[in-house]
């Protein structure tokens, strides 16, 4: 949920970057595409009613989807946030920025993860900086979580920063008082970019009375689930069913910011020369910290490279461009955003920045592009939720996941097998060696940093 306070600072900003006149002049067909981009921290795959879910209430996402193309097989490029963060801002696979975990982790287990950067290094040169280059106002309001002082929204391209530092969650809860040193006012100028990158529905868990009470009641009239409501992952359960009331609340508050902000690009005269982008940094929440959600038909979730931890919702909308109410089963990436977003404005891509992401402007387009080839990940940590050092790849179909260790691997098809239930590795050898083979060029490619053994290790995690 966004305070209110946050909420109509942004659309200040809105108004502020084109002039109070600006609902009164005609759009040109020729102005500069502006950019919305709303980024929700822990959003499950089916955390929306258009992704699925029937216990949330999402009306105004869902009316975005309608307007908009709905992704189906796109992935975060870490299950945990700021890595994901980063790939988003500079096009670039986490493993090759060594920023693998999220900004604080330490946890040990049989292995010592990996060394990793604890911020966005500042030689690269985000989508942000890009835009900012070819004219356009920035504004950065929300979570950040990519480095404490100098490593901070303002240094890395954003002329307005509200609420972003190197909190990964909101210290003083989502109520009043925030405890948040970010508050700065906003400039003039067009055209923009909007990053808005929500701290729901991360915790803490807390929504209004008035929420909660509603899907109380809402809870209170579900029907038995037809299966059992948790299941074993490794050491952890998982939530099989989705009816937890503060959780609920928390994603119609971020539906209702959502609505806000597009309402007040309508009333503005700005809807046709704005794209819009949803997604997630990681998956849903289900195996720890509350277990507040389901991701099936994914298997577990935020932590964990099964595809409850990577899939995520993703929806975009490109006027003029962008079929309404299509959807798109192509594979992307969290990498991806940032060649897209500029060939979506008509500028120059960046191939030497974005290094690993790919423009899926052709598949918005309704074209039928070239694959963009494998997706890879690589998480050498341990995670709060319950997940061990691990890597995988998707080429094609088939995923294959590798856990460092004990150097098992995991063959799935995900065409056959979305909840990654038949571990194909034994009856498909030759296909799992040849991926993993794949992977291990890729993590040399990137000089991926790697766990080591634990010489403390005794045993328990």
């Amino acid at each position: 949920m966004l305070p209110t306070s946050a909420i109509r600072s942004t659309l200040v900003l809105l108004a502020a970057t084109l002039g109070p006149a600006a609902a009164q002049r005609p759009i040109e067909p020729a102005k500069p595409l502006n950019f919305v981009f709303f980024l929700v921290d822990d959003l499950g795959w089916r955390d929306l009613g258009c992704y699925g879910s029937t216990f949330y209430e999402t009306p105004n996402i869902d009316a975005l989807a309608h307007s908009a193309m709905r992704f189906t097989n796109a992935y975060a490029a870490c299950p945990v946030c700021s890595p994901t963060r980063a790939s988003i801002l500079a096009g670039k696979y986490p493993a090759r920025m060594h920023t693998t975990d999220y900004f604080g982790g330490r946890r040990k287990g049989k292995l010592l993860p990996a060394d990793y950067i604890h911020q966005l290094p500042r030689e690269e040169v985000t989508i942000a900086e890009a835009l900012k280059e070819a004219g356009y106002r920035t504004g950065f309001f929300g979570k950040w979580h990519l480095g404490h002082e100098p490593f901070t929204p303002e240094s890395q391209g954003f002329d307005v920063n509200k609420g972003g530092y190197w909190a990964g969650m909101p210290r003083g809860g989502y109520f009043s008082p925030y405890k948040n040193p970010k508050l700065p006012d906003g400039p003039k100028g067009e055209p923009f970019l909007l990053y808005f990158a929500f701290y729901a529905v991360h915790t803490p868990l807390q929504t209004t009375q008035k929420l909660r009470k509603k899907y109380e009641a809402k809870a209170a009239k579900l029907p038995e689930p037809d299966g059992p409501r948790w299941k074993p992952e490794g050491r952890r359960k998982t939530r099989q069913v989705q009816d937890h009331p503060v959780y609920a609340g928390m994603v119609e508050s971020v539906d209702t910011s959502v609505g806000r902000v597009l309402d007040e690009l309508e009333r503005l005269g700005l809807s046709d020369r704005t794209a819009i982008i949803l997604m997630s940094d990681n998956g849903g929440l289900s195996t720890s910290e509350g277990h507040p959600t389901s991701n099936l038909p994914l298997r577990a979730g935020k932590g964990w490279l099964y595809e409850g931890g990577i899939r995520e919702p993703m929806i975009v909308r490109w006027p003029g461009h962008t079929k309404p109410g299509s959807a798109c089963d192509s594979p992307v990436i969290s990498t991806d955003f940032y060649p897209t977003m500029l060939e979506m404005a008509g500028l120059g891509l960046r191939p030497k920045q974005h290094v690993d992401g790919r423009s899926f402007a052709p598949l918005l387009r309704g074209e039928h592009g070239a694959d963009r080839g494998p997706l890879f990940w690589h998480y050498p940590h341990y995670g709060n939720q319950g997940g061990s050092p691990s890597g995988a790849i998707r080429d094609g179909s088939f995923k294959l996941i590798e856990f460092f260790e004990d150097d098992r691997i995991e063959l799935f098809d995900l065409a056959r097998d979305i909840g990654e239930e038949h571990d194909l590795a034994s009856e498909m050898p030759e296909k799992a060696a040849e991926m993993r083979k794949e992977l291990h060029a890729w993590r040399v490619s990137v000089d991926a940093r790697m766990p080591r053994p634990n010489p403390d290790w005794k045993g328990r995690r």
